[in-house]
């Protein structure tokens, strides 16, 4: 007799959970960024004492790094750029059938990849499904930018191109399953960080921190000139080349400029006129980790070039990806969950400490780069499990926005 009520609850918790592109892209993201970090901790300590997981048929290093680079941050990604592009534009809303219909291969193949882990097939499966969400949703933000109303499109160029970069690179990765050649890897790891990721979250915060800033702080000028964006996306792009090349000693010449425009960027952005309010502090404290990723990776390069005692190891990665990345992503995606729910645009104390653990955790997993003498398997583990605190805490406090209707009764 409980059938016939429970259709129309799944039709009613579907028709709000697919009623805004951030709803249907922000859930699995949030659910990945704890599923990802849950496996990963497993493998680190399986074989120590009675937890002990299956040999991989995958690598389990390319297989954290698929599933942090392609398979967590393009759901934030997506969400936010189905959101706020169109807006930029003048564009009409990207449709339903876009975004579930990137959704839904993306989902699935971000699901499929953990079995695949231990059966190859599976994982090329999960990737091309990947790829395939995300050449859709390149699709619709192209659409949206061909429909534009409005004379400046810059940013929807930049982030389109680095979208397209990023297909590029999943589909480098499932040449890699199938050829097993490991300049693919490179190439896919390569286009991932410095083609995709970076690009993309440097123009969002070229276009939204002085914005958001301007609504905030008084007697504000808004201060983001293109020709450093451009300056800054063509040595992103520069150290892709010169990685995939093999020549990752010579990438300080594109790291230090990007070290020194981020460090500007902070300064004339006015960080220390935004720390009184918390959801805006967020994102200039976020961006001083791009500084500190830029610069490290440009020290790295020269102790490579030099000859250095210290090159770098993963330190500069994770700066980039925890730090830079993974607090932006807080910053921003709150921000969006409170602002599309109907909640006003306030970070509460547990969004506010949930992000200095996300700063904790980036600053623990430095540590093995930084002071050689301590053990890198013990730290990596206590950082996946501040990540899991900081993100599981994140995604118990936004995730039901994603499946309630808004709080102000308003569509969307």
């Amino acid at each position: 007799m409980a059938a016939p009520h429970s259709r129309p609850f799944l039709s009613v918790l579907w028709q709000t959970f697919s009623a805004a592109p951030h709803r249907v892209m922000f859930l699995p993201g949030a659910l990945q960024g704890v599923a990802i970090m849950v496996w990963w901790l497993l493998e680190l300590e399986s074989g120590i004492g009675p937890l002990a997981l299956p040999v991989t048929a995958l690598a389990p290093a390319p297989a954290h790094a698929w599933l942090m680079l392609y398979g967590f941050f393009p759901f934030f990604i997506f969400g936010f750029a189905f959101t706020a592009v169109p807006n930029w534009l003048n564009s009409s809303k990207i449709p339903p059938a876009a975004y579930v219909g990137s959704f839904l291969p993306l989902a699935a193949g971000a699901a499929l990849f953990y079995p695949g882990i231990y059966h190859l097939p599976l994982a090329a499966t999960a990737v091309a499904l990947h790829a395939l969400g995300m050449a859709v949703a390149l699709a619709a933000l192209w659409h949206s930018l061909v429909k534009a109303t409005v004379d400046d499109r810059r940013h929807a160029w930049a982030i389109c191109l680095a979208i397209l970069t990023g297909v590029t690179g999943d589909l480098a990765f499932l040449a890699w399953l199938h050829l097993e050649q490991p300049a693919w890897l490179m190439l896919a790891q390569a286009l991932a960080v410095w083609g995709f990721l970076t690009p993309v979250f440097l123009t969002v915060c070229h276009r939204m921190i002085p914005w958001f800033t301007s609504r905030v702080v008084s007697n504000y000028v808004m201060i983001r000139p293109y020709g450093l964006l451009w300056a800054m996306l063509a040595a992103s792009l520069g150290h892709a080349l010169l990685e995939t090349a093999g020549l990752s000693p010579l990438t300080w010449l594109t790291d230090l400029p990007l070290a020194a425009i981020a460090l500007w960027f902070t300064l004339r952005w006015g960080i220390a006129r935004s720390l009184h309010v918390r959801l805006l502090a967020m994102l200039h404290i976020a961006f001083v980790w791009a500084t500190l990723a830029f610069g490290l990776s440009a020290l790295g390069a020269l102790g490579l070039w030099l000859d250095w005692p210290w090159t770098g190891g993963f330190g500069p990665l994770h700066a980039l990806g925890i730090g830079f990345f993974g607090s932006m992503l807080i910053g921003m995606a709150s921000r969006v969950s409170l602002g599309h729910s109907g909640h006003a645009l306030e970070a509460d104390r547990l969004t506010w400490w949930l992000f200095w653990l996300i700063q904790a955790a980036a600053l623990v997993r430095l540590l093995p780069d930084l002071l050689p003498d301590i053990a890198p398997y013990r730290i990596a583990s206590l950082a996946a499990v501040i990540w899991l605190i900081a993100f599981g805490g994140w995604a118990w406090r936004y995730a039901p926005y994603y499946w309630r209707p808004r709080a102000d009764g308003k569509p969307g």
